[in-house]
Protein backbone atom coordinates (compact mmCIF):
# COMPACT_ATOMS: atom_id res chain seq x y z
CA UNK A 1 0.00 0.00 0.00
CA UNK A 2 1.52 3.36 -0.99
CA UNK A 3 1.86 6.18 1.53
CA UNK A 4 -0.57 8.48 -0.25
CA UNK A 5 -3.41 5.99 0.24
CA UNK A 6 -2.55 5.73 3.96
CA UNK A 7 -2.69 9.47 4.69
CA UNK A 8 -5.34 12.02 3.82
CA UNK A 9 -5.20 15.81 4.08
CA UNK A 10 -8.51 17.41 5.08
CA UNK A 11 -8.69 21.21 5.18
CA UNK A 12 -9.02 24.33 3.07
CA UNK A 13 -6.47 23.86 0.23
CA UNK A 14 -5.52 27.54 0.29
CA UNK A 15 -2.80 27.14 2.92
CA UNK A 16 -1.25 23.77 2.06
CA UNK A 17 1.86 25.13 0.32
CA UNK A 18 2.61 27.38 3.30
CA UNK A 19 1.88 24.71 5.88
CA UNK A 20 3.67 21.73 4.38
CA UNK A 21 7.27 22.05 3.23
CA UNK A 22 8.63 19.55 0.66
CA UNK A 23 11.39 18.35 3.00
CA UNK A 24 8.78 17.47 5.64
CA UNK A 25 6.54 15.76 3.10
CA UNK A 26 9.38 13.58 1.79
CA UNK A 27 8.98 10.89 4.51
CA UNK A 28 5.37 10.54 3.30
CA UNK A 29 6.57 10.11 -0.32
CA UNK A 30 5.01 13.44 -1.28
CA UNK A 31 6.60 16.43 -3.00
CA UNK A 32 3.61 18.69 -2.27
CA UNK A 33 -0.03 18.46 -1.30
CA UNK A 34 -1.99 18.82 -4.51
CA UNK A 35 -5.21 20.84 -4.09
CA UNK A 36 -7.30 18.14 -5.75
CA UNK A 37 -6.06 15.65 -3.13
CA UNK A 38 -7.33 17.72 -0.21
CA UNK A 39 -10.62 16.57 1.32
CA UNK A 40 -13.19 19.28 1.93
CA UNK A 41 -16.11 16.92 2.46
CA UNK A 42 -15.98 13.23 3.39
CA UNK A 43 -18.88 12.65 1.02
CA UNK A 44 -16.45 13.32 -1.85
CA UNK A 45 -14.33 10.28 -0.93
CA UNK A 46 -15.34 6.70 -1.67
CA UNK A 47 -15.54 4.02 1.00
CA UNK A 48 -12.79 1.98 -0.68
CA UNK A 49 -10.37 4.91 -0.44
CA UNK A 50 -11.23 5.73 3.17
CA UNK A 51 -10.83 2.08 4.15
CA UNK A 52 -7.06 2.40 3.54
CA UNK A 53 -6.54 5.63 5.49
CA UNK A 54 -4.41 5.34 8.64
CA UNK A 55 -3.68 9.01 9.37
CA UNK A 56 -5.67 12.17 8.64
CA UNK A 57 -3.81 15.49 8.63
CA UNK A 58 -6.38 18.21 9.29
CA UNK A 59 -6.26 21.99 9.21
CA UNK A 60 -8.44 25.09 9.00
CA UNK A 61 -11.76 24.29 7.34
CA UNK A 62 -11.48 20.52 7.81
CA UNK A 63 -14.76 18.57 7.70
CA UNK A 64 -15.71 17.03 11.03
CA UNK A 65 -14.85 13.45 11.84
CA UNK A 66 -17.88 11.81 13.43
CA UNK A 67 -18.95 8.23 14.10
CA UNK A 68 -20.03 7.68 10.50
CA UNK A 69 -16.71 8.88 9.10
CA UNK A 70 -14.86 6.72 11.63
CA UNK A 71 -16.86 3.70 10.51
CA UNK A 72 -15.62 4.31 6.97
CA UNK A 73 -11.98 4.48 8.17
CA UNK A 74 -11.48 1.23 10.12
CA UNK A 75 -7.66 1.48 9.90
CA UNK A 76 -7.44 5.03 11.26
CA UNK A 77 -4.56 5.45 13.73
CA UNK A 78 -4.36 9.18 14.24
CA UNK A 79 -5.67 12.66 13.48
CA UNK A 80 -2.84 15.20 13.27
CA UNK A 81 -4.19 18.75 13.30
CA UNK A 82 -2.03 21.47 11.73
CA UNK A 83 -3.84 24.31 13.54
CA UNK A 84 -5.00 25.05 17.09
CA UNK A 85 -8.05 23.60 18.79
CA UNK A 86 -9.46 20.31 17.51
CA UNK A 87 -12.88 20.76 19.08
CA UNK A 88 -14.38 21.88 15.76
CA UNK A 89 -12.82 18.91 13.95
CA UNK A 90 -13.51 15.79 16.03
CA UNK A 91 -16.15 14.26 18.24
CA UNK A 92 -15.25 12.42 21.47
CA UNK A 93 -16.17 9.16 19.75
CA UNK A 94 -12.68 9.07 18.21
CA UNK A 95 -11.27 8.21 21.63
CA UNK A 96 -13.59 5.23 21.93
CA UNK A 97 -11.90 3.89 18.80
CA UNK A 98 -8.42 4.42 20.26
CA UNK A 99 -7.49 7.03 17.64
CA UNK A 100 -4.59 9.28 18.66
CA UNK A 101 -5.19 13.03 18.29
CA UNK A 102 -2.61 15.82 18.13
CA UNK A 103 -2.75 19.57 17.68
CA UNK A 104 -0.29 22.24 16.59
CA UNK A 105 -1.49 24.66 19.27
CA UNK A 106 1.96 24.72 20.89
CA UNK A 107 3.52 25.73 17.57
CA UNK A 108 0.91 28.46 17.10
CA UNK A 109 1.61 29.70 20.63
CA UNK A 110 5.16 30.67 19.66
CA UNK A 111 4.34 33.76 17.55
CA UNK A 112 1.56 34.82 19.93
CA UNK A 113 4.02 34.70 22.82
CA UNK A 114 6.53 36.73 20.81
CA UNK A 115 3.87 39.29 19.87
CA UNK A 116 2.69 39.63 23.47
CA UNK A 117 6.26 40.03 24.72
CA UNK A 118 6.90 42.79 22.19
CA UNK A 119 3.70 44.63 23.09
CA UNK A 120 4.35 44.36 26.83
CA UNK A 121 7.83 45.83 26.44
CA UNK A 122 6.57 48.61 24.16
CA UNK A 123 3.80 49.40 26.66
CA UNK A 124 6.25 49.55 29.55
CA UNK A 125 8.45 51.90 27.53
CA UNK A 126 5.32 53.98 26.78
CA UNK A 127 6.11 53.77 23.08
CA UNK A 128 2.46 54.06 22.05
CA UNK A 129 2.07 57.37 23.88
CA UNK A 130 5.40 58.60 22.55
CA UNK A 131 4.32 57.84 19.00
CA UNK A 132 1.16 59.92 19.47
CA UNK A 133 2.86 62.85 21.16
CA UNK A 134 5.97 63.07 18.96
CA UNK A 135 4.62 65.50 16.37
CA UNK A 136 5.81 68.74 14.78
CA UNK A 137 5.62 71.61 17.20
CA UNK A 138 5.41 69.39 20.28
CA UNK A 139 8.53 69.44 22.37
CA UNK A 140 9.28 66.16 24.19
CA UNK A 141 11.44 66.06 27.28
CA UNK A 142 12.45 62.40 27.60
CA UNK A 143 13.19 62.45 31.32
CA UNK A 144 10.28 64.65 32.35
CA UNK A 145 7.53 63.35 30.07
CA UNK A 146 8.46 59.67 30.39
CA UNK A 147 9.68 59.52 33.96
CA UNK A 148 7.43 56.53 34.72
CA UNK A 149 8.42 54.46 31.67
CA UNK A 150 10.79 51.50 31.63
CA UNK A 151 11.02 47.77 32.27
CA UNK A 152 13.26 47.65 35.32
CA UNK A 153 11.43 46.06 38.28
CA UNK A 154 8.10 47.13 36.84
CA UNK A 155 5.08 44.92 37.49
CA UNK A 156 3.02 43.42 34.68
CA UNK A 157 -0.07 41.26 34.98
CA UNK A 158 -1.03 38.21 32.95
CA UNK A 159 -4.61 36.97 33.04
CA UNK A 160 -4.35 33.22 32.46
CA UNK A 161 -1.50 30.75 32.86
CA UNK A 162 -2.38 29.04 29.58
CA UNK A 163 0.14 27.56 27.17
CA UNK A 164 0.67 31.02 25.70
CA UNK A 165 0.60 32.67 29.12
CA UNK A 166 3.38 30.38 30.33
CA UNK A 167 5.38 31.06 27.19
CA UNK A 168 5.06 34.80 27.84
CA UNK A 169 6.21 34.24 31.43
CA UNK A 170 9.27 32.40 30.13
CA UNK A 171 10.03 35.21 27.66
CA UNK A 172 9.64 37.89 30.32
CA UNK A 173 11.96 36.13 32.77
CA UNK A 174 14.57 35.50 30.09
CA UNK A 175 14.48 38.94 28.47
CA UNK A 176 13.45 41.45 31.14
CA UNK A 177 13.63 42.38 34.82
CA UNK A 178 9.86 42.71 35.05
CA UNK A 179 7.92 41.39 38.04
CA UNK A 180 5.09 39.14 36.86
CA UNK A 181 1.69 38.76 38.53
CA UNK A 182 -0.72 36.08 37.29
CA UNK A 183 -4.45 35.64 37.86
CA UNK A 184 -5.68 32.13 37.09
CA UNK A 185 -8.05 30.12 39.31
CA UNK A 186 -6.40 26.85 38.23
CA UNK A 187 -2.83 27.95 38.99
CA UNK A 188 -1.64 26.50 42.29
CA UNK A 189 0.69 28.32 44.65
CA UNK A 190 3.30 25.62 44.09
CA UNK A 191 3.13 25.98 40.32
CA UNK A 192 3.28 29.77 40.60
CA UNK A 193 6.47 29.35 42.62
CA UNK A 194 7.98 27.12 39.95
CA UNK A 195 7.06 29.65 37.28
CA UNK A 196 8.57 32.49 39.30
CA UNK A 197 5.37 34.54 39.37
CA UNK A 198 3.08 35.96 42.03
CA UNK A 199 -0.41 34.46 42.02
CA UNK A 200 -3.13 37.02 42.80
CA UNK A 201 -6.86 37.40 42.30
CA UNK A 202 -8.05 39.13 39.13
CA UNK A 203 -9.20 42.32 40.87
CA UNK A 204 -5.86 42.73 42.64
CA UNK A 205 -3.97 42.19 39.40
CA UNK A 206 -6.03 44.73 37.46
CA UNK A 207 -5.68 47.36 40.17
CA UNK A 208 -2.00 46.68 40.81
CA UNK A 209 -0.53 46.51 37.29
CA UNK A 210 -0.35 49.23 34.68
CA UNK A 211 0.33 46.72 31.89
CA UNK A 212 -2.12 43.80 31.69
CA UNK A 213 -2.02 41.07 29.03
CA UNK A 214 -4.93 38.69 28.48
CA UNK A 215 -4.18 34.96 27.91
CA UNK A 216 -7.27 33.07 29.09
CA UNK A 217 -9.13 30.53 26.90
CA UNK A 218 -12.60 31.42 25.62
CA UNK A 219 -15.02 29.11 27.45
CA UNK A 220 -18.59 29.51 28.62
CA UNK A 221 -17.17 30.37 32.05
CA UNK A 222 -14.76 33.02 30.73
CA UNK A 223 -16.87 34.71 28.06
CA UNK A 224 -17.27 38.38 28.97
CA UNK A 225 -15.10 37.97 32.08
CA UNK A 226 -13.68 41.49 31.65
CA UNK A 227 -16.59 43.88 32.12
CA UNK A 228 -16.85 47.60 32.81
CA UNK A 229 -16.27 46.87 36.50
CA UNK A 230 -12.97 45.09 35.83
CA UNK A 231 -11.78 47.71 33.34
CA UNK A 232 -12.48 50.46 35.87
CA UNK A 233 -9.96 48.84 38.22
CA UNK A 234 -7.09 49.55 35.84
CA UNK A 235 -4.95 52.52 36.89
CA UNK A 236 -5.13 55.68 34.80
CA UNK A 237 -2.76 55.37 31.85
CA UNK A 238 -2.61 51.57 32.06
CA UNK A 239 -2.27 49.48 28.89
CA UNK A 240 -4.63 46.58 28.28
CA UNK A 241 -3.40 43.95 25.77
CA UNK A 242 -5.64 41.32 24.18
CA UNK A 243 -4.05 38.70 21.93
CA UNK A 244 -6.39 35.96 23.22
CA UNK A 245 -10.06 36.18 22.19
CA UNK A 246 -12.31 39.18 21.82
CA UNK A 247 -15.17 37.34 23.51
CA UNK A 248 -13.34 37.47 26.84
CA UNK A 249 -14.08 41.19 27.03
CA UNK A 250 -17.30 43.19 27.06
CA UNK A 251 -16.64 45.02 23.80
CA UNK A 252 -19.00 47.92 24.50
CA UNK A 253 -17.44 48.48 27.93
CA UNK A 254 -13.93 48.41 26.49
CA UNK A 255 -14.89 50.81 23.74
CA UNK A 256 -16.42 53.20 26.28
CA UNK A 257 -13.30 53.09 28.45
CA UNK A 258 -11.06 53.75 25.46
CA UNK A 259 -13.19 56.60 24.15
CA UNK A 260 -12.71 58.29 27.51
CA UNK A 261 -8.95 58.22 26.90
CA UNK A 262 -8.28 56.98 30.43
CA UNK A 263 -6.38 53.84 29.39
CA UNK A 264 -4.46 52.52 26.40
CA UNK A 265 -5.02 49.26 24.57
CA UNK A 266 -3.37 46.85 22.17
CA UNK A 267 -6.19 44.93 20.52
CA UNK A 268 -5.51 42.02 18.18
CA UNK A 269 -8.84 40.23 18.69
CA UNK A 270 -12.30 41.75 18.90
CA UNK A 271 -15.86 40.62 19.50
CA UNK A 272 -18.30 40.26 17.93
CA UNK A 273 -16.59 41.69 14.88
CA UNK A 274 -13.48 40.37 13.16
CA UNK A 275 -12.83 42.45 11.23
CA UNK A 276 -14.31 45.46 12.96
CA UNK A 277 -17.05 47.29 11.04
CA UNK A 278 -15.85 50.22 8.93
CA UNK A 279 -17.48 52.75 11.26
CA UNK A 280 -15.89 51.43 14.46
CA UNK A 281 -14.69 54.24 16.68
CA UNK A 282 -11.62 52.19 17.59
CA UNK A 283 -10.00 52.91 14.23
CA UNK A 284 -9.58 56.57 15.04
CA UNK A 285 -8.60 56.49 18.71
CA UNK A 286 -5.00 57.61 19.37
CA UNK A 287 -4.80 55.44 22.51
CA UNK A 288 -5.58 52.22 20.61
CA UNK A 289 -3.00 50.10 18.76
CA UNK A 290 -5.19 47.92 16.56
CA UNK A 291 -4.10 44.86 14.57
CA UNK A 292 -6.24 42.42 12.52
CA UNK A 293 -5.75 39.15 14.45
CA UNK A 294 -2.12 38.73 13.34
CA UNK A 295 -0.51 37.65 16.62
CA UNK A 296 -0.95 33.99 15.67
CA UNK A 297 0.93 32.19 12.92
CA UNK A 298 1.31 34.21 9.72
CA UNK A 299 3.33 33.77 6.54
CA UNK A 300 6.31 31.47 7.05
CA UNK A 301 5.21 30.78 10.63
CA UNK A 302 2.50 28.47 9.26
CA UNK A 303 5.21 25.95 8.39
CA UNK A 304 6.01 25.52 12.10
CA UNK A 305 2.50 24.14 12.60
CA UNK A 306 2.65 22.01 9.48
CA UNK A 307 6.02 20.57 10.52
CA UNK A 308 4.60 19.46 13.86
CA UNK A 309 1.59 17.76 12.26
CA UNK A 310 3.74 15.98 9.67
CA UNK A 311 6.24 14.74 12.27
CA UNK A 312 3.38 13.12 14.15
CA UNK A 313 1.88 11.67 10.98
CA UNK A 314 5.20 10.15 9.91
CA UNK A 315 5.74 8.68 13.38
CA UNK A 316 2.33 7.01 13.37
CA UNK A 317 2.72 5.63 9.86
CA UNK A 318 6.17 4.19 10.53
CA UNK A 319 5.31 2.39 13.77
CA UNK A 320 4.24 -1.22 14.07
CA UNK A 321 2.40 -0.28 17.27
CA UNK A 322 0.90 3.24 17.07
CA UNK A 323 -0.24 3.06 20.69
CA UNK A 324 3.38 3.31 21.86
CA UNK A 325 4.44 6.25 19.69
CA UNK A 326 5.38 9.46 21.54
CA UNK A 327 3.52 12.31 19.87
CA UNK A 328 3.97 16.07 20.16
CA UNK A 329 0.95 18.07 21.28
CA UNK A 330 -1.24 15.06 21.95
CA UNK A 331 -4.84 15.83 22.92
CA UNK A 332 -6.03 13.18 25.35
CA UNK A 333 -9.68 12.61 26.19
CA UNK A 334 -9.23 14.48 29.48
CA UNK A 335 -7.57 17.43 27.75
CA UNK A 336 -10.27 17.50 25.07
CA UNK A 337 -12.87 18.20 27.74
CA UNK A 338 -11.01 21.38 28.76
CA UNK A 339 -10.39 22.75 25.29
CA UNK A 340 -11.84 26.06 24.17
Amino acid sequence: MNTLSRVRFAMTPRFTDQLFRPEMLAPLDLARVEPEQVVRSWDEVGDDELAEVEVVVTGWGAPRIDADVLRRMPRLRGICHSAGTVRAIIYPVVYERGVRVTTAAAANAVPVGEFALAMIILACKQVFRANVEYRPGHSVDHHRDFSTSGTYRRRVGLVGASTIGRLVIEHLHRSTDLEVWVADPYLTAEEAGRLGVTKVELDELLAGCDVVSLHAPLLDSTRGMITARELALLPDGATFINTARGGLVDHAALESELVSGRIWAVIDTTDPFEPLPDDSVLYGLPNVFLTPHIAGSQGNELARMGDLALRNAAALLSSDDPTTVVLEGEVTRELYDRLA
